[in-house]
């Protein structure tokens, strides 16, 4: 029997990351991006698109304009806006305070069997979420060295 597979982000999460990293590295001059050229860049369905940046607008990750000139654009600095509140603004906190094995009441006091362990992963995961923002991985996308699809 082998374990299910879980991904560590939802698909939601993952193309909001996507979509956020994407409208970051837009070149100097360029402020905006719109919902097609974002899906297209990010390979993800148009609708399922338009609901993720529709909410990162409502979370004021991202603003909206509409028009010729409209599109998406970061709301306020790049430098300011981390991974850790992306994923939290559509995952919720889960990645930071779940349990390994998905007990509900698993705490230092009541640990799951990897608590200890997991814990220390955890903490290290949350650290590097919350230190990341969208500025530095932008710049690997405009460097040639990350890649937002295959």
């Amino acid at each position: 029997m082998s374990c299910i597979k879980r991904e560590m982000f939802s698909k939601a999460c993952k193309y909001a990351l996507n979509a956020m990293i994407f409208v970051a590295s837009l070149p100097e001059g360029k402020d905006r991006a719109g919902l097609r050229e974002i899906s297209r860049a990010i390979n993800s369905p148009e609708a399922f698109t338009a609901k993720i940046l529709q909410h990162l607008v409502r979370r004021e990750l991202l603003n909206s304009a509409k028009g010729p000139n409209g599109g998406f654009a970061i709301h306020g600095d790049s430098h300011t806006i981390t991974i850790a509140q992306i994923v939290a603004s559509i995952d919720g906190d889960m990645i930071f305070t779940g349990c390994a094995l998905g007990l509900a009441k698993c705490s230092e006091v009541h640990p799951c069997p990897v608590h200890h362990k997991f814990k220390a992963v955890r903490d290290h995961l949350t650290g590097m979420l919350l230190t990341t923002n969208l500025k530095d991985v932008s710049s690997g996308v405009n460097d040639g060295i990350s890649f937002l699809k295959d």
